[in-house]
């Protein structure tokens, strides 16, 4: 980055993404002169925070403010966005448009205000995709004010000293690419999640009685590309633990016991289905008992430590450990970035840069109580236990692994959650960089009467990473010594029987290790996914983190199966999320994407609505029909057209009510507060008890 030439102070605008960043950024590049001044924006939320500062040698005053995440929505043009006003197939291709909600209009006009008075705008929002679209949202705004703004995008991975000043000193320019992506696939899901949400709705809560009061008014039966597919993993799961079959089947074991212990030998088939079978070879082990050792096998094992920590990963490993849930995992860490003590939480990368001052990282760690003693351990060359941490084969070239950025032992209005993740990232970070555990594994192989037996133990010779990754566990019993040719008769020698088991119902680490394999949302995105099937009743969690599907959540996935189009399965969205990459790095266009995915979707929808008996069906299994009037307009066009009174209003195509004049059976409405405006060709009349 090369400042601008000329001279005098360049006033600069700097734009984060949330009111304490701002403030964090702002104390951190104030400190080296001081005088920071604050003062209220036109949002009470968003300050502005102002001091002098210099980039690259040329003097600059800064202002410092925010926006809180997204500034722009989404939505359809005005007339399509009564759930009545269309066919919801219409939806697929009708005018969409961004624009700044009423809510944060005040953040809008502070952006303006200030951008009038600056020459450069540095965007300091979090550098992954939906950051980098943020961006593009306060470009708008800020180049409508003043279109001679020099812009520039500060990249940054921890809010440290360190890091932010690095990032001001090497600004970038955002990224457009990036911006394009999350554009696609906002304009995917409104169009595909409205046009779904508002047929499966219209259909089925006019059909059946959803809730047990009676009272279905509310109810939205939502569909969404990402929420689908996560709610078909719980119920696939579900059904195969419906359709098991449990079915017996018999083993073989042995022990022998000796003066050095117990040593438990498993039958090399596993087990057999057939009682007959496996009666017969027990009968000729019980007959010629005598156990020879046919091999003894000693090896030096290496259990390693984990890649360094990724957003999904830490997802699976809070859940795992400690119970927590994906949405609450995700809050706490964004709190402990926020207040400098733990790196970006979502990234998908899961290796160092080698350019990464490690040693640096650890050492901030010496001092802590509980691992400090550790940590100084790693540093000592002469206790050979540093190690390059391993390279899990994923970069988002945007954000490095999550790793801890500030010491701490815990801080007084810390809750319990925010101690126990700080402390799985402190742990997993000194663990990948140590060296692995080293073990000794024996394994001894018998034979008796022809049959194959082993067993096996383990010693842990040097718990290297173990000593601190308190969550990882290795070991095993050690074996009592054996030389090949060695016979002996087995203490027991038994028969047994057992029955097949269902696989269990997904645990919260399990679903999201399904949804990152499929590629189901992205790692900031999956806990929102989860939560929402929870929000609609479409799946419930008990309390060991396992999911089920509620019968709302199986009829519909059910219905869906029925039609053949299989909506509820991965692979579309796997495909969406492909191509919405392929527009971040520049493989394929924003437009080409849209159109392609939503011809294709469209098609979906309407062979959907076409078979939307079986969707009833399906709901017919689990629910009792109600005794309401199906909606009729659920698919067809209600028409709108100009107010015949007015011309200026819309009014939409209604059925006549029974207790108005028989002029014509369909009426053009427009609800006005308590009154009600009809327009049936040349007439119109106001009522004011419909």
């Amino acid at each position: 980055m090369h400042p601008d030439g000329g001279g005098g102070a360049i006033r600069v605008l700097n734009v984060a993404e949330k009111p304490s960043v701002a403030k964090a950024v702002a104390e951190i590049l104030s400190r080296p002169s001081g005088g920071m001044r604050s003062r209220e924006g036109r949002s009470r939320y968003n300050r502005v925070f102002e001091f002098d500062y210099s980039i690259g040698g040329r003097a600059c005053h800064m202002l410092v403010t925010s926006v809180t995440g997204h500034l722009m929505e989404l939505e359809f043009d005005d007339r399509f966005r009564r759930w009545h006003s269309c066919d919801p197939a219409d939806l697929f291709h009708a005018p969409v448009r961004k624009s700044v909600p009423q809510d944060k209009q005040d953040i809008k006009r502070t952006l303006e205000e200030e951008a009038r008075k600056c020459q450069w705008l540095v965007l300091w929002l979090d550098c992954d995709r939906e950051g980098e679209n943020i961006a593009y949202e306060v470009i708008d705004i800020c180049v409508g004010a003043n279109s001679r703004l020099n812009i520039w995008r500060a990249r940054f991975s921890a809010l440290i000293e360190r890091e932010i000043h690095e990032a001001v000193q090497h600004l970038d320019r955002p990224n457009k690419l990036f911006a394009n992506a999350v554009d696609a696939r906002q304009e995917i899901d409104l169009r595909i999640g409205a046009s779904f949400t508002r047929f499966q709705t219209m259909l089925l809560k006019d059909a059946f009685v959803l809730d047990d009061t009676g009272d279905d008014r509310n109810i939205i039966l939502s569909y969404g590309p990402c929420q689908f597919p996560t709610l078909g993993f719980i119920v696939e799961r579900f059904w195969e633990i419906q359709a098991h079959e449990p079915e017996e089947f018999w083993t073989i074991n042995c022990s022998h016991t000796s003066d050095e212990g117990t040593a438990s030998f498993g039958w090399i088939r596993g087990h057999l289905f057939d009682y007959s079978s496996a009666v017969v070879i027990y009968e000729m082990c019980v007959e010629e008992p005598m156990a020879t050792v046919q091999n003894v096998r000693n090896q030096e094992k290496l259990k390693y430590p984990p890649y360094p920590l990724s957003t999904v990963e830490l997802q699976k490993r809070a859940s795992r450990y400690f119970r927590m849930s994906s949405e609450h995992t995700m809050k706490v860490a964004e709190e402990l970035y926020q207040a400098g003590f733990i790196s970006y939480p979502r990234t998908e990368t899961d290796n160092f840069s080698p350019n990464t001052d490690l040693h640096s990282i650890v050492r901030e760690q010496v001092a802590h109580p509980n691992w400090g003693t550790f940590a100084q351990r790693l540093l000592d060359p002469e206790a050979r236990l540093w190690r390059n941490p391993s390279n899990g084969g994923h970069d988002d070239k945007a954000h490095p692994p999550i790793h801890p950025t500030k010491f701490s032992a815990g801080e007084s209005n810390w809750s319990d959650n925010h101690k126990k993740l700080y402390e799985l990232v402190v742990r997993h970070f000194l663990a990948c960089c140590s060296q692995a555990a080293v073990g000794a594994e024996t394994t001894v192989e018998i034979d008796i009467a022809g049959e194959q037996f082993n067993a096996s133990g383990r010693v842990v010779l040097a718990k290297n990473y173990l000593d601190i990754y308190r969550f990882d566990s290795w070991g095993g019993a050690l074996l009592p010594t054996y030389i090949i040719g060695q016979q002996f008769v087995p203490t027991t020698l038994t028969l047994d029987s057992g029955v097949t088991r269902p696989p269990p119902l997904l645990a919260e680490a399990d679903l999201l290790s399904c949804m990152d394999k499929a590629g189901i949302g992205t790692d900031a995105t999956m806990h929102d996914h989860i939560k929402k099937l929870l929000d609609r009743c479409y799946a419930t969690k008990d309390a060991n983190t396992r999911f089920s599907p509620t019968n709302l959540g199986e009829a519909l996935v059910m219905g869906y199966d029925e039609m053949g189009y299989e909506l509820w399965k991965p692979y579309l969205r796997s495909m969406m999320e492909a191509d919405m990459k392929s527009v971040s790095i520049g493989t394929k266009s924003k437009s080409d994407v849209l159109e392609t995915c939503l011809q294709q979707m469209k098609a979906c929808f309407l062979d959907a609505r076409a078979n939307k008996v079986k969707l009833l069906d399906a709901m017919g299994t689990f629910f009792a029909r109600s005794s309401r009037h199906i909606n009729e307009t659920q698919n067809s066009i209600e028409a709108v057209r100009p107010c015949a009174a007015c011309n200026e209003s819309e009014m939409v195509l209604k059925r006549r009510p029974v207790n108005y004049p028989p002029v014509h059976p369909f009426y053009f409405f427009r609800q006005i507060g308590s009154v009600a405006l009809f327009s049936c060709l040349s007439f119109s009349f106001l009522s004011s008890d419909w």
